[in-house]
């Protein structure tokens, strides 16, 4: 059994980490750790696991783990692993934003870096923005097909913005609301044009994004257009060979929703050819194949095990 302990217990994406991790077949949690919660049961916090989970929060840190998940706010993850000595064999697979562009961290994308993965025990787990375009661009950066511009329309549910309590997650204004944030200038940009350029050396094109924040709880949809000279046919062609062995994404032929990927680790992608331009749609649960589906997927890469241990996870889909 893999021991793992979770660093920053408190927000949703640990509390995902613990409902996947708890029935994962060849991982024992070893502590959850929470400064500000430690002696409460988890259950208290992620309520969910009532009846699952009889572990307790605790403030204190081991290293005599196999793996650790960082699930601190965006910042502090540097601070923590120079405070702290990390032996080099245990993995740290890192869920904020802090190591994404750092050449010493594997950026953790399985579908552009498995073998990277495997060999590494430093991990910078992509953002729930990133994973969802990056899937819905990849096979045509491969191709070296992204041109100058490409427009990019995506919309996130309100556990996208992070546990803590903010005007614009509160439910009386995200009730029956839609809204535009950080039109062309998302934090996630500069991770999906790295992984872009990866993928096509010399891409140097325009990614027009604009996010929106959604009246619903989890789940990324994202639209995505540009100039493309094949036809549909070949387009279909080449994201199909592009994900075939993939284990978590799948192209559509039909236009897929959210609810088919909410609560799995899947990614659905759907291409289609109008007049010049291509359009792409790709579609995540953004607390799990966004955030920690991606990172137990990680974790099973670093360590042997098949990739889908513990992530044979069904959508509700009513």
């Amino acid at each position: 059994m893999l021991k793992v302990g979770i660093i920053g217990g408190g927000g949703y994406t640990a509390g995902e980490l613990i409902r996947i991790l708890q029935y994962h077949p060849e991982v024992e949690i070893s502590f959850v750790q929470s400064a500000s919660q430690a002696g409460k049961y988890v259950y208290d916090t992620h309520d969910d696991l009532m009846g699952e989970c009889a572990l307790k929060f605790t403030a204190e840190l081991s290293t005599d783990v196999d793996a650790l998940f960082l699930c601190m706010g965006h910042g502090q993850s540097p601070a923590f692993m120079a405070q702290n000595a990390i032996p080099d064999h245990v993995a740290v697979i890192d869920l904020g934003n802090d190591f994404r562009l750092d050449e010493t961290w594997v950026y953790g994308l399985p579908e552009l870096n498995r073998a990277a993965i495997q060999h590494s025990k430093r991990i910078a787990n992509p953002g729930c923005f990133a994973t969802t375009i990056q899937l819905g661009l990849l096979p045509l950066a491969k191709a070296g097909l992204l041109g100058p511009e490409v427009h990019i329309n995506a919309t996130t549910g309100s556990t996208g913005a992070g546990q803590a309590p903010s005007a614009t997650t509160h439910f009386s204004w995200r009730a029956s609301n839609l809204s535009v944030y950080k039109a062309f200038n998302h934090q996630h940009l500069d991770e999906i044009r790295r992984s872009l350029v990866q993928a096509q050396p010399g891409f140097g094109g325009e990614l027009n994004f604009i996010p929106l924040r959604g009246d619903f709880t989890r789940g990324i949809l994202a639209t995505m257009y540009l100039d493309c000279k094949m036809s549909e046919p070949e387009l279909n062609e080449l994201y199909t060979q592009t994900y075939l062995n993939e284990p978590f994404t799948f192209v559509s032929a039909p236009n897929p929703h959210l609810k088919q990927v909410v609560n799995t680790n899947k990614c659905l992608v759907h291409v289609e050819k109008h007049g010049n331009k291509a359009f792409i749609i790709s579609t995540i649960d953004n607390l799990t194949k966004g955030a920690s589906g991606q990172a137990v997927q990680n974790l099973n890469l670093i360590f042997g095990l098949p990739e889908k241990t513990g992530l044979n996870l069904k959508s509700v889909a009513f």
